[in-house]
């Protein structure tokens, strides 16, 4: 019984990896069309963030089936359900990058990003691709190491998003309100973009060891 409760685990686990590789996927391309000013780039990622919402569906579905048939209990229901708040991070990762195609596309052909923040708001792009990419690494291999990593990478986030407001706060900011709202909700986005992998990267690792309790 627990073998057959392990190879339908690992099926979940598949799907969880189709969902890590496509937020990762949308949140670079959420930033190439943000950082380009590409609003046909930035529909095509609002587009595709319904095939992370069927695999988000799908987790639900397959947690579900796995519960109804083998009753899991103990360490197998919390690792069941450990599953489940894994698919919810990356469900919320991908909607996080919808947000920053949204405001690609609508300040285009215009860039939302000024010049005096495009270094950190291109080095927040740049972490949150590799923090995504760790996660399907997790999920692929159960490496502990590079999991231990992903809070590392969210504390680099943290100090780019206060240097972000450190320029937005400063009077001698010259774009005025909108501008300076764009950037807020870019920095806020990236930063939860962050976290949501760190509590990912924190959960997967238990679903697929069953050795360490996950955190946040």
């Amino acid at each position: 019984m627990r073998a057959r409760f392990h190879a339908e685990l690992e099926g979940v686990t598949a799907t969880l990896v189709g969902m890590a590789d496509g937020v990762t996927t949308a949140m670079q391309r959420a930033s190439d069309a943000l950082l380009s000013a590409d609003a046909a780039l930035a529909a095509e990622v609002r587009g595709d963030d319904a095939r992370i919402d069927e695999l988000y569906q799908r987790v639900d579905e397959q947690v579900s089936e796995l519960m109804a048939r083998q009753a899991p209990v103990a360490c197998d229901l919390r690792l069941t359900i450990t599953a489940l708040n894994a698919a919810t991070d990356l469900e919320r990762m991908g909607d996080l990058a919808v947000h920053v195609a949204k405001i690609a596309e609508r300040r285009a052909p215009e860039s939302a990003v000024v010049p005096e923040i495009r270094d950190i708001v291109g080095g927040m792009a740049d972490l949150t691709t590799r923090i995504g990419a760790k996660v399907s690494t997790v999920l692929r291999t159960a490496d502990a190491d590079t999991a231990a990593e992903l809070a590392t990478d969210d504390d680099a986030v943290d100090t780019l998003e206060q240097e972000l407001f450190t320029v937005l706060l400063d009077p001698s900011w010259p774009h005025g309100v909108g501008p300076a709202i764009d950037a807020a909700q870019l920095g806020r986005w990236y930063e939860r973009y962050a976290d949501h992998a760190v509590n990912a990267g924190r959960r997967v690792i238990y679903v697929v060891t069953g050795e360490s309790s996950p955190r946040g």
